[in-house]
């Protein structure tokens, strides 16, 4: 029997058989733990909560008959709610990560303290004075919880904590509240005074080197009956649950060095001890494995903690310490070497080991101690941001606003410093095209920011310049330069003081204009707009970036507000939203929308609507960028939203036709199939393309596994497509002046209000179904064409209708180029799914890419046989692939391959093998293949042939292939068709590393 099972039964028998004459409730809470947690065969863990409820019954003062409160009584109704509530944590396996989680401190401490009691400690007995080694295992083992818990406690209470939004004021809630948080005070202020008699205790434990027992339900019952019953078994070294020494060892070495490392904030000498600790831990981790541990430790954690330490304390081995960059720049900061710290991050630049938060975070750290007074910094802090700056460029990151406000004074000393800084980040010998673009681009754009020409010359003469940027390139930087201030002359010496000049009013604007251009903080743009009205009201300062595009819907209304501050402000904060948005910066973009939102709600409700609008698009583009790639399921809210976004009936509002398509592809890529075929609205079906379309396409997917005869669904989509794609003789043009793939439809339906919107819809659909529905749509129609030599093959190719009655009003080049772009779209959602490859192969075929075909053909097989090491599924590997593909190899001269391919078909083609055999100018391997063939009959046409032809080396190899026993014929069938798979495998394998 197992310990849980006798742990079972000693509970069901030592239940009471009938409720007490006092009180229903101990019986009733008894029997609902018991019976509904303890007595499953794979009982749930009961839930912490019955532990609060059960100490809270029992610690209700009484009131006697003078209506006086009095302490709760010692009676057998609280005693009996106490002993529950001990099961319950016993049920647990006295777990602390989850007793801390669930319980407050105050809960747990009388938790505790009634464990300390049932273990027969003695009240008021000071832990560190009692002798471990000399007490019952389990008795020893409740000190040790209690102590483990003290301390972890003090630990805990050190960290920050999140406030919790507060909702409605309600006076009991407060109350509670209050009093719950003044006790927990209390209990932290005597934990923090036993703090050091805790750590003694905790490291007595460590030199027990004996074997412990924690209490379980079993225990818990035989301590509740009568003195006399107990026969002494809670006494003796077995009863309970076991924790190896190992095991226990562990634990409190973590929780001691987590002590510890909080005390060393204000005692540098106790890192050692908790760096000791920490690595103790490590090591009967690595020794014991994680999986063994009744208590789990976090292993993160502790990684984190040994790191911290490994650098906040020293170490003997020098090498080791110098060889941790994260050492050398703490004790440079720590003694103010600023020069080394310097030369860490320019020598970083190459390796980009450092994290990008980590040199934020100590450039961050010099900014602080330059504005406390130490005027020295500001050069330490130019140069470790210039390092930053290069290193995110070179990583493709956006530049930091704080380079651009140290640049605002540019010298000769910086930008020599920023070009040796450069210079050394990047090795031209070895770097790639990207990285050498990305620093072109980047001193490039510094030069077109730079006033000072003489600057601009030291830049544009400079080696890595020249050696980066082209000739023509240079020269038109420098003639962009000389007519933008042409009065200047580069032989000019620049005035020593000409900062101390006050700058014009021009030169304000210009430089306001330039951080409002590069800004992306909501706050900063508002302030640096409302100075810039401030020294001119004739500009319209939405205008001075080109890069600024706000949709024409939106603009319309947008320059209709009369205020021009607000005017500007909304334009921009969407342009900068937009932009965001397009380049994935969902952060930033999520920023300015929030502030656009809460501006155009004071005065535009139509303009509220719009930026709701763009946030719920923002959020699709969020989940999908983010959660959605892991596929979680998006949450309820957003689907919601995005249902009501559809379902809007708000006149006169600015809609953008995308977002509409991307919230009816964000119902399609989740599957929400239901409400496009069953709930949406019938209107909306009526006046919205995208849901028609969406609702067509979910129907048709929901009907797949049903019989043809119920698929109406397919046909109406198919007929929707087909007048989609149905042409007149002009091309239409859409409204951002693009010519439409698909030519301009005569089209009945109203569909879709042009072909390209319809073409850019499906490529925002992810679902591998769905995608595999209007692939196969596209390819049946591809197939239709009268003149079409090869078919290509798709899955649920037998859904859609085979003619078309007006073949001429079909654009069909356009749908041969959509079919192109459609499977190469869909191999990026799932480049293994084998009836996509098998489609990207077709379509090679049919263009006479043989090579590539062959390719595609073989990593369909690859990726659903586990590379050929199990058999490709018959669905896969058709008799039409397996021609292409002997065709393929003989238009190639490969013609062995095609001999060999030739025994994959269910009836082996001999005609087409000899043929292909007869060939003497073939470009494989030849001979070197012969052990692939297991058909017998085309090896003794082989060794025929190489005797007729006098090649007796050939003939030989042939010989030795058809004498080996396992191709003898009167084997049995078994044996001849694994011979025969052997060979497939070999040979599709070395096929496969020739055309991969």
């Amino acid at each position: 029997m197992s310990a849980e099972a006798a742990d079972r039964e000693a509970a069901t028998s030592s239940r009471p058989c009938t409720p007490p004459q006092t009180s229903w409730f101990e019986f009733l809470l008894e029997e609902a733990l018991l019976e509904q947690h303890l007595q499953k065969p794979s009982p749930d863990p009961p839930p912490v909560q019955l532990i609060v409820q059960f100490l809270e019954q029992a610690s209700k003062p009484s009131v006697n008959e003078q209506n006086q409160v009095q302490p709760p009584p010692d009676n057998k109704r609280n005693r009996i709610l106490k002993l529950l509530a001990l099961k319950v944590a016993a049920h647990l396996k006295w777990d602390l990560d989850v007793l801390e989680k669930s319980l407050s401190v105050p809960v747990l401490n009388m938790l505790l303290n009634e464990l300390l009691c049932i273990s027969k400690v003695p009240p008021g007995t000071k832990h560190v004075d009692v002798d471990l080694s000399s007490l019952p295992p389990t008795t020893a083992m409740a000190i040790l919880l209690y102590n483990r818990w003290a301390i972890r406690t003090i630990v805990q209470s050190s960290f920050p904590v999140k406030q919790v939004k507060p909702g409605p004021p309600q006076l009991n809630v407060m109350n509670q509240m209050q009093q719950e948080k003044e006790l927990t005070e209390n209990i932290l202020k005597v934990l923090k005074e036993q703090a050091a008699d805790s750590i003694l205790v905790l490291e007595g434990a460590l030199k027990l080197n004996k074997d412990l027992y924690v209490h379980t339900i079993r225990t818990l019952d035989l301590l509740a009956m009568e003195p006399g019953m107990v026969n002494g078994e809670t006494e003796s070294s077995t009863a309970g649950l076991k924790i190896s020494a190992e095991e226990i060892q562990c634990q409190v070495c973590y929780d001691l060095g987590a002590i510890y490392f909080q005390q060393g904030s204000t005692n540098a000498a106790v890192h050692e001890n908790a760096k000791e600790k920490f690595f103790k831990t490590k090591e009967l981790i690595a020794k014991n494995g994680s999986s063994s541990l009744h208590f789990t430790i976090d292993e993160e954690r502790l990684a984190g903690y040994c790191q911290a330490c490994g650098v906040l304390t020293s170490s003997s081995d020098d090498a080791s310490q110098q060889a941790t960059p994260y050492s050398q720049i703490h004790s440079c900061m720590k003694s103010g070497n600023y020069q080394d710290l310097v030369k860490i991050f320019l020598e970083d630049n190459l390796t980009l080991s450092l994290p990008v938060q980590f040199r934020q975070s100590v450039l961050r750290e010099l900014f602080q101690k330059a504005q406390q007074g130490n005027d020295a910094l500001d050069e330490v802090c130019f140069k470790v941001c210039v390092c930053n700056t290069v290193c995110d460029v070179l990583q493709g990151l956006t530049i930091d606003i704080q380079f651009c406000q140290l640049f605002l004074k540019p010298s000769k000393e910086k930008i020599d410093f920023l070009l040796e800084v450069c210079s050394r980040s990047i090795n031209l010998e070895n770097a790639s095209e990207m990285l050498k673009r990305k620093m072109a681009a980047f001193l490039k754009n510094l030069c077109l920011g730079l006033e000072d020409l003489q600057l601009v010359f030291m830049i544009s003469s400079h080696e890595l310049f020249i050696k980066l940027l082209k000739d023509d390139e240079r020269k038109l930087l420098i003639d962009q330069m000389r007519k933008r201030s042409p009065r200047i002359n580069l032989c000019t010496k620049p005035v020593t003081s000409f900062y101390d000049i006050p700058a014009s009013a021009s030169v304000n604007i210009g430089q306001l204009e330039h951080q409002l251009i590069l800004s992306v903080d909501p706050w900063r743009i508002r302030q640096i707009l409302i100075e810039l009205h401030g020294m001119t009201s004739e500009r319209q300062f939405w205008t001075i970036s080109n890069k600024w595009e706000v949709p024409n819907v939106y603009g319309n209304v947008i320059l209709g507000i009369k205020d021009n501050l607000t005017r500007d402000l909304v334009y921009i904060l969407m342009a900068k939203g937009l932009h965001c948005c397009a380049i994935k910066d969902f952060v930033h973009a999520k920023q300015l929308f929030a502030a656009c939102l809460e501006l155009v709600t004071e005065f535009s409700p139509k303009l509220r609507q719009v930026m709701l609008n763009e946030m719920l698009l923002l959020d699709i583009y969020t989940h999908e960028a983010g959660a959605g790639v892991s596929g979680e399921r998006p949450p309820s809210d957003l689907i919601s939203r995005v249902r009501g976004y559809l379902e809007m009936r708000v006149p006169d509002i600015p809609l953008r036709q995308v977002i509409a398509e991307e919230c009816v592809a964000f119902l399609l890529n989740w599957r929400e199939n239901e409400y496009l075929t069953m709930q949406v609205p019938l209107p909306l079906v009526q006046t919205n393309p995208y849901v028609k379309l969406g609702q067509l396409l979910a129907a048709t997917c929901k009907e797949l596994p049903g019989p043809k005869e119920s698929r109406r669904t397919a046909k109406d989509l198919w007929e929707v497509v087909v007048q989609i794609c149905s042409v007149s003789n002009q091309h239409k043009r859409g409204n951002d002046g693009r010519v439409s793939l698909i030519k301009h439809r005569e089209s009945t339906l109203g569909i879709m209000y042009s072909s390209w919107e319809c073409y850019f819809f499906f490529f925002s659909l992810q679902e591998p179904l769905v995608l595999t529905t209007i692939l196969s749509l596209f390819v049946k129609l591809h197939n239709v064409r009268e003149d079409i030599v090869n078919d290509i093959a798709a899955e649920h190719i037998s859904i859609w209708p085979s003619s078309i009655p007006n073949l001429q009003s079909v654009d069909f080049e356009a749908v041969a180029v959509t079919v192109k772009e459609l499977v190469s779209y869909a191999l990026t959602i799932n480049a293994n799914n084998h009836f996509w490859l098998i489609i990207q192969a077709d379509i090679y075929f049919a263009t006479n890419q043989y090579s590539a075909a062959l390719h595609y053909y073989l990593q369909a097989g690859a990726v659903c046989s586990d590379f050929f090491n199990k058999m490709v599924p018959p669905d896969v590997y058709t008799d039409q692939v397996i021609k292409r593909m002997i065709k393929c190899c003989s238009l190639l001269n490969c013609h062995t391959q095609v001999a060999i391919l030739c025994q994959f078909l269910r009836e082996v083609d001999y005609k087409t093998a000899f043929k292909a055999l007869q060939e003497q100018n073939s470009h494989d391997a030849m001979d070197s293949y012969y052990e692939y063939i297991w058909d017998v009959t085309i090896l003794e046409y082989l060794t025929y042939l190489h005797h007729k032809r006098g090649e007796t080396d050939k003939r030989q190899i042939a010989i030795k292939a058809i004498g080996q026993t396992e191709l003898n014929a009167s084997n049995p069938e078994e044996v001849l068709q694994l011979a025969a798979q052997r060979r497939k495998k070999k040979f599709l394998q070395a096929m496969a590393k020739l055309y991969f």
